[in-house]
């Protein structure tokens, strides 16, 4: 959750903030604000609401070298001017911002006061520049002072801090991302990469308890005592105009529309239906020869392309489950040095996947990510990971990660089942792998031709939606209600069909419209028809979401169609057309679709 930019070098820093917090907005928009020091004190701009307002408070064009800036989602205290970061003590001689969480923040704010320091939000941020202004005034040195304070701090953080006379930045990590960037009149340091994607692809991705000290000149990378340390510089292979909305009104419109070439790349190289292989880059042959159980964690619309993963290990007889990241450790204590845990984080930073990760290796399990972000904490604390290789992805409501995710999961699940001895590979992998192949395409006549846009127009004023399904069609249906929730703001729920006469059912009216995934296996399609045919028969409108021959169309009131293809990529082309559905209906209720209110892109607090 929010995000933190920070630029040495260049005279137009203020330019420069501003166009990285519009770039990292997606991650928080409660508030936002930058500080400078350009030679003459150490000057703040901040106030609540989005990075557009500030544009009408921060004197752009204006000289400096160096600045901070954050855009907040709100954790300790409302979004008010107050509460916004920077923030600073009383003499504003030092400005911080800060991600995380200071766990110990209540002790320090007590004995800051008992020496006269003077709070005036209700953060838990503030006790860092006024613990910077102790220590400057205790030591004379900005870097000392710095040290000292980090040391103070119990929790999870991101911090960068500037003071007045020292043209440099002070950064720190523990827990939550920091990204340097590296120019050649400038750095930057930022949350995410897209931040100062504009300026550079040349990156080097902090690391727990690392200390930065950036000049004009120069850049120093210790450890918290102070003993250097080294992190390798790497190039990010991401387009800059990527990061833009393009022709498109929203990035969720673009992110929805970019999937054919989102899972070409995902696919590319991985998969030959002539041999009947998938060739994964980082896993040798007899990588998982010794896996028993795979438990899959993750969280909101990565915990749905879990599910599609689990249900294609047990199909090939290996034991697999998915968990919810943040109830892992009080689901399961079966976990060994014959468990492979799959961690399924976009960002590769998500808090409660984290740690159950670490929870899993404490235990002796084996751990892969499966991430869009290399240089991850997931992909650098995990033993292998597999990248989906989706591109940056703005949106807050994830859409084409969700089926790079599910498509790359596929791979890794057939890859599983052919090393394992417990397991066997599917008898259709050819034409499994081959229906693969031809899935953009496939998502290519969804987007030209879907009748979403007609539908979420015609049932924009009801009551609830209800969407359902069996085996992977019951990912399909909670990703579907997800989405829809998250950017409607109205009532959905996703459930497994035969679930819906056990509770649902009593809320079903005539205003509740019942979108019905279908994917093609005869066994599941039957009882969710049934369950389809309860719900009309108390008055609900059903809308199929099934390929044009499916019995369901012989009954129901609408129809959202998608090709025909393997049962798991007709669910995946069913996610499609429920991403356009919540698209269009958000977008007919004039909701802000790519910041939906109190949600923000990565979850990096527990």
């Amino acid at each position: 959750m929010c995000g933190i930019i920070a630029c040495v070098g260049p005279r137009r820093t203020v330019d420069r903030l501003v166009t990285g917090l519009e770039n990292l907005e997606y991650r928080g928009y409660d508030s936002a604000g930058v500080a400078i020091q350009n030679g003459s004190g150490v000057e703040v701009h901040k106030r609540s609401g989005r990075v557009g307002e500030l544009k009408e408070e921060v004197p752009l064009g204006k000289q400096a070298d160096v600045g901070i800036g954050h855009t907040r989602w709100s954790t300790h205290g409302p979004p008010t001017d107050e509460n916004a970061h920077p923030h600073t003590p009383s003499d504003e001689n030092v400005a911080v911002v800060h991600n995380g969480i200071i766990e110990n923040y209540s002790e320090l704010r007590d004995e800051l006061e008992a020496k006269g320091h003077e709070f005036t939000s209700d953060t838990d941020t503030e006790v860092i520049p006024h613990l910077v202004d102790e220590r400057l005034e205790e030591t004379g040195d900005p870097e000392v002072a710095f040290r000292e304070t980090v040391r103070e701090l119990e929790g999870s953080y991101a911090i960068a801090a500037i003071m007045d006379g020292h043209d440099g930045l002070f950064a720190a990590r523990q827990g939550s991302p920091l990204v340097v960037g590296l120019d050649d009149d400038a750095h930057y340091l930022a949350s995410d990469v897209p931040a100062f994607l504009d300026y550079t692809d040349d990156v080097m991705y902090l690391e727990d308890g690392d200390v930065v000290v950036i000049e004009e000149d120069d850049l120093s990378l210790t450890d918290l005592s102070g003993t250097p340390v080294a992190r390798e510089v790497q190039t990010v292979d991401w387009d800059p105009s990527e990061t833009g909305k393009g022709v498109y009104d929203h990035y969720m419109l673009k992110e929805i529309n970019h999937q054919p070439t989102a899972l070409s790349n995902t696919i590319q190289g991985r998969a030959d239906p002539e041999s009947e292989t998938v060739q994964l880059e980082d896993f040798p042959p007899e990588t998982f020869e010794d896996v028993r159980d795979v438990h899959f964690v993750a969280c909101g619309t990565s915990y749905h392309a879990a599910m599609f993963g689990a249900k294609m290990l047990r199909d090939g007889g290996i034991s697999a489950n998915a968990y919810r990241a943040s109830e892992y450790g009080l689901q399961t204590d079966t976990i060994d040095d014959e468990t492979l845990v799959v961690a399924v984080t976009q960002s590769g930073e998500t808090a409660d996947t984290l740690s159950a990760m670490r929870q899993a290796a404490d235990k002796g399990a084996s751990v892969v990510t499966v991430t869009n972000v290399v240089g991850s904490t997931a992909a650098r604390e995990a033993d292998e990971s597999l990248f989906i290789r989706a591109g940056p992805e703005i949106g807050v409501a994830a859409t084409k990660t969700f089926s790079s995710q599910v498509v790359s999961l596929a791979l890794l699940s057939q890859r599983v089942l052919g090393d394992a001895t417990t397991g066997e590979q599917r008898d259709d992998l050819a034409d499994f792998l081959a229906s693969l192949q031809q899935l953009p395409e496939h998502i290519e006549q969804v987007l030209d031709f879907s009748a979403a846009k007609r539908l979420a127009q015609h049932y924009s004023n009801h009551n609830a939606y209800f969407f359902i399904g069996r085996g992977v069609a019951n990912a399909v249906a909670m990703e579907g209600a997800l989405k829809f929730k998250e950017i409607t703001y109205e009532h959905a729920e996703g459930f497994a069909a035969g679930e819906l006469k056990h509770g649902p059912l009593a809320l079903v009216t005539d205003r509740t419209p019942v979108f019905a995934v279908f994917t093609g296996d005869e066994d599941h399609d039957r009882k969710t028809l049934n369950n389809a045919k309860e719900a009309q028969t108390r008055g609900a409108p059903i809308v199929s979401v099934a390929p044009a021959d499916h019995p369901s169309l012989e009954f129901a009131d609408e129809h959202l169609q998608v090709p025909s293809s393997s049962p798991e990529w007709v669910g995946l082309l069913a996610n499609v057309q429920l991403q356009l559905l919540s698209y269009y209906a958000a977008e007919t209720l004039s909701r802000p679709i790519d910041k939906p209110r109190n949600l923000a892109k990565s979850v990096t607090v527990e």
